[in-house]
């Protein structure tokens, strides 16, 4: 997925950010940035405009009962607009409470960019509700 510099002024905007570093091009450069850096969170709109994977149709879960339950980043390098960002999940635990009512799927995704270099790493947690 590439980060394109529309995408990141508009998500800047709707998360009421106001660093003109992340809309001015020549503000970003004058702060060291070779171009418009990714705003914080803006990784989890680019892993999900990427194409959908079928590994909830293999677990037997439905996405209409699927709930975003928890969401962490852990940054690594700077992104920035042009940069070609790389998105390797897993499934790396999955656990059931309320008596099997809810089930948990922890994720974790690697983002690299188009040098391989580590961007961040994501690790999210889907509540599934069985019944």
């Amino acid at each position: 997925m590439t980060a394109e510099a529309g995408q990141l002024r508009f998500f800047a905007k709707a998360i009421g950010e106001t660093d003109p570093v992340y809309f001015d091009e020549s503000a970003a450069r004058d702060a060291g940035h070779p171009a418009l850096p990714l705003p914080p969170t803006f990784l989890f709109s680019l892993e999900l405009a990427r194409p959908p994977s079928n590994w909830r149709e293999e677990a037997g879960i439905e996405l209409a009962r699927v709930l975003h339950g928890e969401q962490s980043f852990t940054y690594r390098r700077m992104a920035y607009a042009g940069d070609t960002l790389h998105f390797d999940s897993r499934v790396t635990d999955v656990y059931d409470k309320k008596g099997g009512a809810l089930e948990f799927v922890v994720m974790e995704t690697r983002v690299t960019n188009q040098r391989s270099e580590h961007v961040a790493d994501i690790r999210k947690v889907l509540v599934h509700r069985n019944g």
